[in-house]
């Protein structure tokens, strides 16, 4: 792994993460002999399009992710909450790591292990599943099922690191145990490639610049921070021979009519069923889901089990008072679906990405965007300025010759 100092948070959440950097003057990559370049159906970009605008409250914590064993009267909470951006792409790993806590509590304490889970998310599905796959007996406890919750209005790209700590802020030891979360939950991801429903899948992304001679949104979206914020610098990491490279691609294999174009290949969430079939594997293998709302830390201990994961995400600002945590506002305007648009694309600040229940729109052009708001009201407006910035790529969008 490498510690990225200064590098565009757009190469992560167009899935160029660990693949962009010593790859700038290389050149484009002659097209074999016989093999013509990848046809695109192009996006339909029409604010008119918009199904739905969704807003997240993500959690960031300076110091990262909330890992630690809390004593609550009688109770034992292993926190497992504040990743950021990041909750889906660490789920796997992080859990594992919540998941081994639990299980030492409950040998300490003797008898089988019998565990509660607080929150339905990302890493509420996740740590209740890695408790499963240890032998534990398992109640999810939550105020909203899986469908409900913030960790469906994520992105659903492969983003390890974003917003997932403040570099100057995170231990010496916070990227080593990155690394493990990040490693571990890519790889479990896979297991779910080329199954029923395809919650896990690889599609092409474009990272895009240039286009100069395009049209502009008169009005970019505006940058929004809370009160008092100050700029923060975000860790970024890399991981080395993780994730496929991006590759360069000359003029006349891009569909797009820009100055530059790299492709990747790169992990993708079809968030909705990934999400459905954690809930339902969970659910087929002796788990339990009641709805349960908890206000105070206290709360918990009117619960049967007496070692519980935290899993509350945002939520946990209020329910622990937890003061590190500062909320990073994100929106989404979402398109009707396009099936034969599968791909992704960065350009202008603005994250593309088609999945099966829409097509992401999305502004990341600024990390500080949204931090220390927690506003989840949709904006409209921002939405139809962020259409409106990558639109010109797609009335000009080249089809390219079939041989």
């Amino acid at each position: 792994m490498s510690v990225v100092a200064h590098s565009s948070r757009r190469a992560v959440l167009t899935g160029l993460a660990g693949s962009v950097a010593g790859c700038a003057a290389t050149p484009p990559v002659p097209l074999a002999a016989g093999f013509a370049p990848r046809r695109i159906a192009p996006i339909l970009m029409e604010p008119e399009r918009i199904i739905r605008i969704t807003v997240c409250t993500r959690p960031f914590r300076p110091a990262g992710p909330r890992l630690d064993v809390e004593t609550v009267g009688e109770s034992r909470v292993v926190h497992n909450y504040g990743h950021g951006g990041s909750g889906w792409s660490l789920s796997w790993g992080s859990s594992a790591i919540a998941a081994r806590k639990a299980m030492a509590l409950a040998e300490v304490a003797g008898g089988p292990p019998v565990v509660a889970v607080i929150g339905s998310g990302a890493l509420g599905l996740t740590s209740a599943l890695q408790l499963q796959r240890m032998g534990a007996r398992v109640t999810i406890y939550a105020r909203e099922r899986a469908a409900f919750t913030r960790s469906m209005r994520a992105t659903g790209s492969w983003t390890p690191d974003s917003r997932i700590a403040d570099a100057d802020r995170v231990s010496t030891e916070f990227p080593a145990l990155w690394e493990q979360m990040a490693r571990e939950t890519y790889a479990t991801h896979q297991t779910y490639l080329g199954t029923e429903g395809d919650p896990v899948v690889f599609s092409d992304r474009y990272m895009l610049s240039g286009g100069a001679a395009l049209p502009r949104s008169p009005e970019p979206p505006p940058i929004r921070t809370g009160p008092g914020i100050k700029p923060i610098r975000f860790a970024e990491y890399r991981l080395d021979g993780l994730a496929p490279r991006s590759i360069p691609l000359p003029a006349s294999a891009s569909p797009f009519p820009v100055g530059e174009t790299r492709m990747v290949s790169a992990m993708q969430f079809n968030v909705a069923e990934l999400a459905h079939r954690l809930e339902t594997e969970f659910l087929s293998q002796g788990g339990q889901i009641e709805t349960r709302t908890f206000n105070t830390p206290a709360d918990l201990t009117t619960l049967p089990e007496k070692i519980v994961i935290n899993c509350t995400g945002y939520g946990a600002k209020a329910l622990f008072e937890d003061k590190d945590l500062i909320p990073v506002r994100g929106q989404i305007a979402w398109l009707a679906p396009q099936p034969e648009a599968n791909y992704g694309l960065h350009f202008r600040g603005v994250t593309v990405l088609s999945r099966p229940d829409g097509i992401v729109v999305q502004a990341t052009r600024n990390d500080m965007n949204g931090v220390g708001v927690d506003d989840e009201t949709p904006d409209r407006a921002e939405a139809n300025a962020t259409i409106g910035l990558v639109a010109p790529l797609f009335p000009s969008i080249r089809r390219l010759p079939s041989g």
